[in-house]
């Protein structure tokens, strides 16, 4: 208890990184040491400017009150030199020296974790696609990781929770802070029962612009490979494929409309060799899992008569309004609106953008 305290001590100090404290830590070879050293000048590549910072605003740090604020707020955490830490985090370049969290750590598989990243501004193709992928998953021993941010990074943890996956969200603050507010349910659906919310900061550190960027490492570290799910060449979720890559770890793509901006960056990783996922087979090949899932085909569907077929064959390929459906099927009008909503109903398919429709069961592996 004695060392966690200085652990938390070193995170509380806004102004420093956990490149300065492992630093520091890996001289000294013990924490408590570490954080009351006052000779740190030979320290090889040691900043002395940041040195001479810390020491300053290391005098400023009540250690028992600072570690009592995270007992307080009821939450749990875990050291760097602590055994239950994730062995894939612990190996990357920049590993937090703390790891904070909420929810149920034991829940979550850290030997199956999966990193899914992506837009903010997410097309619906996007996540429908993302739905339908990790829908493949359900029911199996896989974790989704993402940074529940708006987007792709909410699709992924609402469908691992829809699913029967445990996920973790990785955020950009501490805990005093939830970001975005709209995702405040969902905070609370992974923290009881889910999987965990974590963070590295500090609980009163605010989500600013740059901890996003340094919280993907995370995300990624977390995570044995990483699915990019939309991206623009200039997006959080091109830094964190770039970090995925420098870690050694698998880069996965879905890609999507050519004539979307947020594909560019897709298109890119892939030509740059990133595995093409269209189906959840796609990353267990690419991972090496071999699981137990959960087959969707034909036999999944509720038996249609001829003419409800006749819809649904129309459908395969992509979305289509009522006029191009009777056009296909020469059914009357009357006949064709009954017929979609009585698959409505069933679940088969579903209605998009005004008076589009669009199947809803996959049959195979593609889009």
């Amino acid at each position: 208890m004695t060392k966690n305290k200085y652990w938390i001590a070193f995170s509380s100090i806004e102004e420093i990184d956990s490149s300065f404290i492992q630093r520091l830590y890996n001289y000294y070879g013990d924490i408590e040491a570490a954080f009351n050293a006052n000779n740190l000048s030979d320290i090889d590549g040691l900043s002395i400017k940041k040195a001479e910072k810390f020491l300053r605003l290391r005098d400023k740090v009540n250690i028992d009150k600072t570690f009592d604020e995270v007992e307080k707020r009821g939450i749990k955490y875990l050291t760097f030199d602590d055994e239950n830490y994730p062995q894939m985090l612990r190996n990357i370049e920049n590993p937090p020296s703390v790891i904070y969290y909420k929810g149920d750590l034991s829940s979550c598989n850290f030997n199956r974790t999966l990193a899914v990243v992506g837009s903010r501004k997410a097309t619906s193709y996007a996540k429908e696609a993302l739905r339908q992928i990790v829908g493949e998953l359900k029911n199996t021993d896989i974790c989704i990781v993402s940074g529940l941010a708006s987007g792709i990074d909410t699709t992924a943890h609402i469908s691992a929770l829809e699913n029967n996956l445990k996920t973790i969200g990785v955020i950009a603050s501490g805990f005093d802070y939830t970001y975005p507010v709209a995702n405040k349910d969902l905070y609370n659906k992974i923290e009881n029962g889910g999987g965990i919310v974590l963070t590295e900061y500090y609980p009163t550190f605010e989500p600013l612009k740059f901890r996003f960027p340094q919280r993907n490492r995370i995300v990624s570290g977390l995570s044995y490979g990483t699915l990019v799910a939309e991206a623009s060449l200039k997006s959080g979720a091109l830094i964190t494929a770039n970090l995925t890559l420098e870690q050694g770890r698998e880069l996965m793509c879905i890609p999507g409309l050519i004539t979307n901006m947020n594909t560019q960056g897709i298109y890119k990783l892939l030509k740059n060799g990133a595995t093409l996922v269209t189906c959840a087979d796609d990353i267990l090949e690419a991972l090496g899992w071999e699981i137990k899932m959960e087959q969707k085909s034909l036999f999944d569907i509720p038996d249609l008569n001829e003419e409800e077929q006749k819809i649904y064959n129309a459908l395969e390929v992509e979305e289509k309004s009522a006029d191009e459906l009777q056009n296909i099927t020469n059914l009357s009008i009357d006949n064709l609106l009954m017929y979609l909503t009585t698959m409505e109903l069933k679940g088969i398919i579903k209605q998009v953008d005004g008076d589009r429709y669009k199947r809803v069961t996959s049959v195979n592996c593609s889009f």
